[in-house]
């Protein structure tokens, strides 16, 4: 081990057990002193659906900070339901997401660019018994109420950061920002398709390179050094030609290097890999578009599907030693009440959900199981975590633009002190073997 990978590890376990308020290797959250993050989590898995924010899934959740009401300007609004499979569509690029937001005030979602619907149509929640298999993940595990992605927008920055930590692609700082003008991203993108930049006075122009990035490292590059295994399951975008929907596919080195092998579609192999033992130890799944939650799919199987994942690795010898992460990419511009703080020009971007299920999930005092977290996360938040669990250095420094050394860790999510409990089915509409049997829709789940 090199003395910079040393020195990191060091401080990484530090970390861990000199929170505030630790003082002996008993203290709910933190590992018995000096045991390594890796005995209790072998394995990561992080679960990505699309465009809900944290208000649209979990309004009126028990003791989370979800209302049941919203403010366009100053008039209340009480939520309405909306169907997961409605066919209205609300546009959420970075001029909607900053309409929405409205300097912190969390009252112009109706500015935002929405179609199929009236006025307060982004002031919504999902129905309680589509929802209900994140409800019930979220009773019986760790429910994050404040989690927010790293910018303001869509997807593709969304899902950037989440392997990445970091959208900044030029000196300045310049970052990343909505999507490529090609509904193919990344590399396979056809010659010519040009992406969105950010500038630090936050104005957006239309003057971004190709979108196959070489100037900065992802998290796959921190797991290769040392072998840590990973994998990326995609949909396909094409019947041949190997285009899939994967952010990677944004990284030449990724690209067009041996690590492509890793990026595997379609996403329901999920389902075989847990069952034949290749669980990687860090995986992303992304959906089919049919799976996605995405507003105006026409569809309402996203909650089963994640529920299915959830399910399998519940039910296999993997359950003892896997963290799994459910979030939301983007907020999808759908109301959320909270102001996500402003660390830097690119965001905080409003807030979305985020179940964290293990068998070491933190449990609420006098409570048999749930447990509602506040502390502030970002995505850099998952990405810290997992350094922590293999050991690793962050990906970047913060002067680049790297998230994951200044974000809270979702550590404290964790309890290792309890005995690892047993997993108990999630229910939901559509069994494992309705996503078993699903042919790819090859429609991006995404295109912003």
């Amino acid at each position: 081990m090199s003395f910079r990978r040393l020195a990191v590890a060091m401080s990484a376990l530090a970390s861990i057990v000199s929170w505030p308020g630790c003082t002996s290797s008993t203290t709910a959250g933190a590992p018995p002193a000096l045991v390594p993050l890796g005995k209790y989590v072998k394995h990561v898995v992080i679960i990505i659906q699309e465009n809900r924010s944290f208000d649209n899934m979990f309004s009126g959740f028990p003791g989370a900070e979800a209302p049941q009401f919203g403010y366009e300007g100053k008039k209340k609004i009480a939520l309405h339901a909306t169907p997961l499979e409605d066919p209205g569509n609300i546009e959420n690029n970075w001029r909607d997401s900053i309409s929405g937001w409205n300097n912190g005030k969390m009252n112009g979602f109706a500015h935002e660019h929405f179609y199929g619907g009236p006025r307060d149509y982004p002031y919504a929640y999902v129905p309680r018994a589509e929802s209900a298999p994140y409800w019930a993940m979220a009773r019986q595990f760790v429910l994050a109420d404040h989690m927010f992605p790293t910018e303001f927008g869509p997807s593709f920055t969304a899902h950037l950061s989440l392997i990445a930590g970091n959208t900044d692609i030029k000196q300045g700082p310049i970052a990343e920002v909505d999507a490529p003008d090609h509904i193919i991203w990344g590399c396979d993108a056809p010659q010519g398709t040009r992406s969105f930049t950010l500038n630090v006075h936050r104005v957006e122009r239309f003057n971004g390179p190709f979108p196959c990035f070489t100037n900065f490292p992802t998290l796959a590059d921190v797991l290769d050094s040392p072998g840590v295994s990973w994998k990326y399951y995609a949909s396909p975008l094409s019947r041949i030609g190997g285009k899939v929907w994967s952010e990677f596919s944004s990284i030449r080195a990724v690209r067009y290097g041996p690590d492509w092998k890793n990026v595997i579609s379609p996403p329901t192999r999920i389902l075989d890999d847990v069952p034949a033992g290749t669980l990687a130890d860090v995986s992303w799944i992304t959906p089919d578009w049919k799976d996605s939650d995405h507003t105006g799919s026409g569809y309402d199987d996203g909650p089963s599907w994640v529920a299915s994942i959830v399910n399998a690795i519940g039910e296999s010898s993997y359950w003892d030693s896997t963290a799994i992460v459910v979030l939301w990419d983007d907020w999808g511009g759908w109301y959320d009440n909270v102001p996500p703080p402003q660390l830097d020009f690119r965001g905080l971007g409003i807030r979305v959900g985020c179940i964290i299920i293990s068998p070491y999930a933190r449990i609420a005092p006098g409570a048999k199981a749930g447990y509602i977290s506040h502390t502030q996360y970002e995505y850099g938040s998952i990405l810290k975590f997992i350094e922590q669990v293999f050991n690793l250095p962050p990906i970047g420094p913060p002067s680049a633009g790297f998230t994951d050394t200044r974000a809270t860790s979702i550590l404290d999510s964790f309890d290792f002190t309890q005995a690892p409990r047993a997993f108990s089915a999630i229910p939901s509409r559509y069994p494992e073997s309705h996503f078993r049997s699903e042919r790819p829709s090859f429609i991006p789940p995404d295109s912003d």
